[in-house]
C-alpha cells in the first residue's frame, strides 16, 4: 500500500508540471502473450467456444487486435507506438503445432513498431529466433546480446532503434534477462553482457547522436527494471516483461500505473494477452519527462473480436482440435497452477505433475520427481478436463528423464530451487517423494533444512533415483549439477502425457497439498 501511494503521488507530481510540454507521446504495449492466440479463461489456460460465447473469457490475440485498433482511431493524428516487451511464443497448441508462424503472422497484423527478444523465443534455439526475425516486419531488439558470432543470427538483432515520431527521433533500447541461458535454449555462440552496462552504453550511444526521448523496452522482469530505473541515466521510461506484472490503478492488488523510481515510469501490462497497457508520456523540450500516466485495459467479453482474425484462427485451429477437445480426466475443484504459487511454495498443480512423474517410473527404482514451477503455465478450472487444458499446463513438449545422483546433489539442486524464491524464478522446485523445509529469510544456498526421501533422513552419501524433466535434467534453470548425472535417460514419454494418464486413473481427481514443502 506504501509503494503504491508514493507511486501515484509521484505520477501525480510529475503530471503538476504538464503545462509546459511540447510533445507527448503515445506508447500502446503488450508482453508475454504466450501463443495466447485464443481467448483464455480466468485461469490463464485456453478457453472453450462455449465459455467464450458465455462471456466468460479473455484476451486472445482477435481482441488484442480491436483494443489497439481502437486505440489507433482514438488518437488519430497524435504521436503513438505499439510495442511488444517479448515472450510471443511458447504456451499453447498454437506455438506446438506451428512453431512461430501464427506469432509471427499475427504480430504484423497487429502492425508493433519494435518488439523486445524474451527469453522464450529461443525455446527451438536460434533458429527459433531467427524465424521470427525472417517473418515479422518489424525489428526485433536486444542491446545485450551479441549475436554476431552465431551464423543463424548474425545481423538479425539490433541493439537499438530511432523511431520517427510527430517529427521527433524516439530512441528504442533494449535487454533480456541474463539467466537466459539457463531457462532456454540460445546456443554458445549468443553472447550475454550484463543489463545495466548494457544500456547505459546503448544510452550514450544515442544521446551522441541527439536522441533525447530514450524508452527502454526490456524482458528482464520488475525487480530488475526497478535496478535499472535507478541506475541508469538518460532513460525517461520503461516498459517491460518477464515477470507478468499486473498494474493496474483499478484493480486489487496490484501496483500502480505507472510505477515510478524516481523520475522514470516502469510499467508492464501482466501476461497471456489479458491486457493491454497504454502509458501517456509527455516531454518537455529538452526532453524531460514532466507527465506520466495511463494503465492497462482488461480485455473482457466486453472487447468484441476482430472478426477476420476469428476466421483466421478457426482455420488454424483445425488440424489441432481434435486434440485439444479430446477429454482425458474430470477433476473435483480446479488446480490451483498459478505461477506466483508454484514458484513460492508447494501448489496443487506442482504436487500432482511430481506425483504422476514419480508414478510413472516407481517401478524402475525412482524415490523423487522434481518438476521446475517454471514449467507450469496454466491452472485447470472444475470439471472435465480436455487434453488442451493438460497442453496449457505442460506446453514445452519436455520429456521424462530419470537419472542418480547423491543426496549431496540432491540438497544444492533444492538449495538452487529456492535461491531466487524472492524474484519468482522458476527453478522453484516441486517434488514427490521427498518433503523439505524452507527459510527464505536465509541467504541462499543456506535455506533448505529438514530433508526427507520418504521416512528417512536424506544421507548425503547415498545415491538416489530420481525423474524429472530432459529441460531440467540437462542444466535448465540452474540445475546444472544433473547434467552429468549418471545412468541418465532423457527419452521417456511427453510430460503432458504422464499427466493426463495419470489424472485420468484417478477418476474424479480431487486436489491437494500435503505438507511437503514447508516455507518457514
Amino acid at each position: 500500500m506504501t509503494l503504491r501511494l508514493l507511486t501515484t503521488s509521484c505520477a501525480l507530481a510529475l503530471i503538476a508540471g504538464s503545462a509546459a510540454a511540447d510533445y507527448t507521446l503515445h506508447i500502446i504495449h503488450t508482453n508475454d502473450l504466450h501463443s495466447r492466440i485464443e481467448p483464455i479463461s480466468a485461469f490463464d489456460s485456453t478457453c472453450n467456444a462455449e465459455a467464450n460465447a458465455a462471456g466468460e473469457c479473455f484476451g486472445g490475440v482477435a481482441r488484442v487486435i480491436t483494443q489497439i485498433n481502437a486505440l489507433r482511431d482514438e488518437l488519430a493524428g497524435q504521436n503513438v507506438i505499439v510495442v511488444d516487451a517479448g515472450d510471443q511464443y511458447q504456451g499453447s497448441l498454437m506455438y506446438t503445432t506451428y512453431k512461430g508462424d501464427v506469432e509471427a503472422e499475427f504480430m504484423n497484423v497487429i502492425g508493433y513498431d519494435v518488439m523486445a527478444v524474451g527469453n522464450h523465443e529461443f525455446d527451438d534455439g536460434d533458429e527459433g529466433l531467427r524465424k521470427l526475425t525472417d517473418l515479422v516486419s518489424f525489428p526485433v531488439i536486444s542491446g545485450n546480446i551479441d549475436v554476431s558470432g552465431s551464423n543463424i543470427l548474425a545481423g538479425q538483432v539490433e541493439n537499438h532503434i530511432v523511431l520517427e515520431v510527430g517529427g521527433q527521433r524516439i530512441g528504442i533500447i533494449s535487454a533480456l534477462a541474463g539467466d537466459t541461458v539457463e531457462t532456454s535454449s540460445p546456443s554458445d555462440a549468443v553472447i550475454f553482457t550484463p543489463e545495466v552496462a548494457s544500456l547505459s552504453t546503448d544510452v550514450a550511444a544515442l544521446q551522441g547522436e541527439g536522441v533525447t526521448k530514450i524508452i527502454a523496452l526490456t524482458h528482464v522482469g520488475l525487480s530488475k527494471d526497478m535496478e535499472i530505473a535507478a541506475a541508469v541515466d538518460g532513460i525517461d521510461a520503461i516498459v517491460g516483461g518477464h515477470s507478468h506484472t499486473l498494474m493496474s490503478n483499478t484493480e486489487d492488488g496490484a501496483l500502480a500505473y505507472p510505477t515510478m523510481v524516481g523520475t522514470v515510469p516502469v510499467v508492464q501490462a501482466y501476461a497471456y494477452s489479458k491486457y493491454v497497457g497504454h502509458l501517456t508520456l509527455v516531454f518537455d523540450d529538452a526532453g524531460n519527462v514532466i507527465s506520466a500516466t495511463g494503465d492497462t485495459i482488461l480485455l473482457d467479453a466486453s472487447v468484441a473480436e476482430d472478426e477476420a482474425a476469428v476466421a483466421r484462427i478457426a482455420e488454424l485451429a483445425g488440424p489441432i482440435e481434435e486434440m485439444k477437445t479430446r477429454i482425458v480426466a474430470e477433476t473435483a475443484a480446479a488446480i490451483d497452477g498459478d505461477r506466483t504459487v508454484c514458484r513460492a511454495m508447494e501448489c496443487p498443480m506442482g504436487s500432482l505433475i511430481a506425483d504422476a512423474m514419480l508414478d510413472r517410473v516407481r517401478d524402475q527404482g525412482v524415490q523423487i520427481a522434481i518438476q521446475n514451477g517454471g514449467g507450469i503455465r496454466a491452472s485447470i478450472d472444475a470439471g472435465e478436463v480436455t487434453m488442451g487444458e493438460v497442453l496449457g499446463v505442460l506446453p514445452f513438449q519436455n520429456t521424462l528423464s530419470t537419472f542418480e545422483v547423491t543426496g549431496e546433489t540432491l540438497l544444492a539442486a533444492l538449495e538452487n530451487g529456492v535461491s531466487q524464491i524472492e524474484d519468482g524464478a522458476g527453478r522453484f522446485p516441486q517434488v514427490a517423494g521427498m518433503s523439505f523445509a524452507i527459510d527464505s529469510a536465509a541467504p541462499a544456498g543456506q535455506r533448505i533444512s529438514e530433508v526427507m526421501v520418504g521416512d528417512a533422513p536424506l544421507d548425503p552419501a547415498m545415491v538416489y533415483g530420481v525423474v524429472s524433466n530432459n529441460y531440467v535434467r540437462n542444466g535448465g534453470d540452474g540445475y546444472s549439477m544433473f547434467e552429468d548425472a549418471a545412468n541418465a535417460y532423457d527419452f521417456g514419454p511427453d510430460l503432458a502425457d504422464v499427466l493426463a494418464e495419470y489424472m485420468a486413473a484417478q477418476g474424479v481427481f480431487t486436489p491437494y497439498t500435503d505438507g511437503r514443502i514447508t516455507v518457514n
